[in-house]
Order: C-alpha cells, then structure tokens, then sequence
C-alpha cells in the first residue's frame, strides 16, 4: 500500500509521504474552516465568522507553514507566515474584547 501511494504522491520515501501526508491534512484542516463558517452564517441566515473559523485558520495555517518550511518554499513560508499572524491577531482580538465585556 505505501508503494502505491508513493506513486500516486510522487513520493521518493517513506520520510517524505508523511509529509506529504501531513500536508494534505493541513489543508484540510485549513478547508474546513470555510465549512465551519459557510455552516454558521447559513443557521443564522447572514454572513458570520464564528471563533471556531478563526482557530481552524491558525491550527490549518500553522500546520501549511510547517509543510512549506520542509519544501523550502520561500513563496509559500512567506505566505503561510503572513496568514498565521493574521488570524493569531484575530484571535488576540476576540479574547480582549471578552475580558473587557466580563
């Protein structure tokens, strides 16, 4: 089976089909931050970006910019690094606006 999906990854080794791997479940865990919202905003029938977004883009994004670092993509890190920030100040925000409401 690990042959088979070498072949189908374009892999070379076992080391590198985990992160390949590690990659595709980045992606989907970056993926389903857009279900999470699509799901909201649908019950609520308006458009909402609930928290859970927010942690589904850093867990997703922290994991893509791991990935991107191992393929050494300068085009992607800076993407990915640019990303995380963002949705770490997003989540900073959300919980000081808490603390000042309790």
């Amino acid at each position: 089976m690990e042959a088979w999906l070498e072949r189908v990854l374009h892999v070379g080794s076992r080391g590198e089909l985990l992160w390949v791997l590690f990659g595709l479940a980045a992606q989907l865990m970056f993926t389903a931050r857009f279900l999470v919202q699509w799901i909201a905003s649908e019950r609520q029938k308006k458009s909402v970006v609930p928290i859970a977004f927010w942690y589904f883009s850093m867990l997703g994004g922290v994991m893509l910019l791991a990935y991107a670092m191992y393929r050494a993509d300068p085009v992607f890190i800076l993407g990915q690094a640019l990303g995380v920030v963002i949705y770490a100040r997003n989540l900073w925000l959300i919980y000081a606006e808490r603390r000042r409401a309790a």
